[in-house]
Order: C-alpha cells, then structure tokens, then sequence
C-alpha cells in the first residue's frame, strides 16, 4: 500500500517539474519589443492606437500617428533638415470644401499643400525648378499617394507657381517650420465680401460725412458796413475744401496684403486695431457709385516669400479671405 503511494507520488513530482520546464520555454521563445515602438510592416492590421508613443513619452495625436495607405506605412514627424527635390502636383474641385486630415477646410483657391509625413499644420518652401518662382505654403493635408510624388499643392498654389495647367512639376521642398494653428469653426465676420451700404434715405452721403473728426472751419465775420458790393470780402475768404482723409494711398511700390475691405469705417479701424502684431496696417478709402468701402491693408515689404509668409499670419489672426496685392 506504502510502495503504490510513494509511485503516485514521484508521478506527480515529474508532472510538476515538466509541466515548469515548458512553460519556461515558452516564455524564452516570446519575441520582445521596446516600449513605445511600433513595427513597420508592409502588411497587416495598424498597431493598436493606445500604444502610440512619441518620444518625450506623450501620446501621439492623430495626424501625428502612423497610418497606412495602400499597405504602405507612413510614419509622421517633424524633419527641420528636410530639403528634396521631387515631382508636385496638384489638387482642386473634388476636395474643395472637405475637410483635410486636421480637420481644417479645404479651399482650392486659397494657397495650402499636403504632405505625407511632416507634421500638420507646418509651413514649406515650394520652388518650381522649371520657372524658379517659390512660395511658402500651409500644409494641412496628407498626400499624394500616387508615384513618387512628394507634394500635392491647391490650385491657388499651383497657378502661383507656373504649372497648374500642366499638371506636375519638378519641385524643391524645404521645411520652414510649424505653422499656426486655426480654429477649425474660427469666425469669418472679416473674410467675408463687404455687404453692400444702405441706401440713403435722401441725398447720398458728402465727402465730409465720412471724415471723423470734421476739420473746424473759420468763419470769417460780416462786413461792418452793409455796402452795394460786398464782392471783396467775400473773394479775401479762401475756398472751403473737405480735408484730405488720413488714409494710405493706393499705389504701393511694395507688397502689401489686403486683410478685408468693409462699408464701415469703424469696422475697418477694429481690424486695424487686431492686425497691430502682424505689422503695420492702414486704411485706403475707395470711392464707388454706391458708397465708401474701406480696405486694411498690412505693408509686406519687397519680398514675395515675405508677403506669403505674412498673408499666412493675417489668416491665423481670423482673415481667412485675406489676399497679396502686388506693386
């Protein structure tokens, strides 16, 4: 009876010591992967978006994080050395007013970009090598995904540089540098086209209403003695002419970037007011059949690339309709 407990017992002993034996095995076969990385395959399911990390260690944001097209993964980051010449192309009405990969508007006609992997929103260098003109554009989008193509420009931006119609163009990209980023449902109150003025009630406007404050005039004091001709006195008083308005002119031997132009001329100075930081913003009257429109415009200087870099700044600061004026 003793002999067939001890039998029972040595079994179970070899059981125990091979059941741990293979579960050691086990545990030395499992492949191990540094925390935080993720495997770039061709092939196969994205990693699990819990377990994106960047390297200081935060969770990576959605157009920060890797995503595969085509079974091809991209892997977003910011290159400050970023420099290649490629081929760009461009893209218009089947996108317009969608939203691009940062959620922003996508409008054709105004200068944007999309990339496949540096950081959005972010600013880059485009060069035509073809024709030599450059600009500086937004890029808030991911592509293209076709060839080797390494930048996608709007339509806007396609025409500045000289190749729209053709379609494709060999191109240098250079990172500039983040770029500001937009409220997605910012207000356009200054974006928008002036709205036409009402109509007057009876005379239209004089050129005297809009200036603020009027000009004090001298009235010169009637003769002492009422006469048959008092022609004199009255050609000694000089004319009376409305005072120049303090405005900028409208010829401009430099860029300029026009933030708005508004049938208000307190709306216009509010808008002068909020341009302070992007720089130095005037006001030019501009005389119609129906009315005083009043345009802000922020002096550029002599540079295009300037100009386009500050037309970026006047649309982070709520004009999104904002354009550049060339001398």
């Amino acid at each position: 009876m003793n002999q067939g407990i001890e039998q029972v017992s040595r079994f179970a002993r070899r059981f125990c010591l091979m059941a741990l034996a293979a579960f050691s095995l086990a545990a030395c076969a499992t492949p191990k992967y540094e925390v935080g990385r993720t495997v770039a395959t061709s092939t196969g399911s994205a990693p699990r978006p819990g377990s994106m990390i960047g390297r200081d260690g935060k969770p990576l944001r959605g157009t920060e994080k890797p995503y595969q097209i085509k079974g091809v993964w991209y892997y977003p980051h910011e290159d400050k050395d970023y420099n290649v010449v490629g081929i760009g192309s461009w893209y218009g009405e089947q996108f317009h007013n969608r939203k691009t990969s940062n959620g922003e508007i996508f409008d054709m006609n105004l200068p944007s970009a999309a990339h496949k992997t540096l950081p959005l929103p972010s600013l880059v260098e485009v060069t035509n090598l073809d024709n030599g003109r450059k600009m500086i554009v937004r890029v808030n989008d991911r592509g293209p995904f076709v060839g080797d193509r390494i930048i996608d420009l709007s339509k806007a931006a396609a025409e500045e540089l000289g190749y729209r119609r053709q379609g494709v163009a060999r191109v240098r990209v250079k990172y500039v540098g983040p770029a500001p980023r937009r409220a997605i449902e910012a207000p356009r109150q200054y974006a928008q086209a002036a709205p036409p003025p009402p109509r007057p009630r009876s005379a239209p406007r004089s050129f005297e209403d809009i200036q603020e404050p009027p000009q004090r005039v001298q009235v010169l004091p009637p003769p002492r003695e009422a006469t048959w001709n008092p022609a004199p006195v009255q050609q000694s008083a000089p004319p009376i002419n409305p005072p120049d308005p303090v405005f900028a002119s409208s010829r401009s031997a430099a860029y300029r970037v026009q933030a708005g132009s508004f049938s208000s001329r307190e709306n216009a100075e509010k808008a002068v007011r909020q341009l302070t930081s992007a720089g130095r913003a005037s006001i030019e009257a501009i005389e119609r059949a129906t009315g005083t429109l009043y345009r802000v415009t922020v002096a550029a200087g002599d540079d295009e690339g300037a100009a386009w870099t500050l037309r970026q700044r006047v649309e982070a600061l709520g004009y999104s309709g904002a354009t550049i004026l060339r001398p």
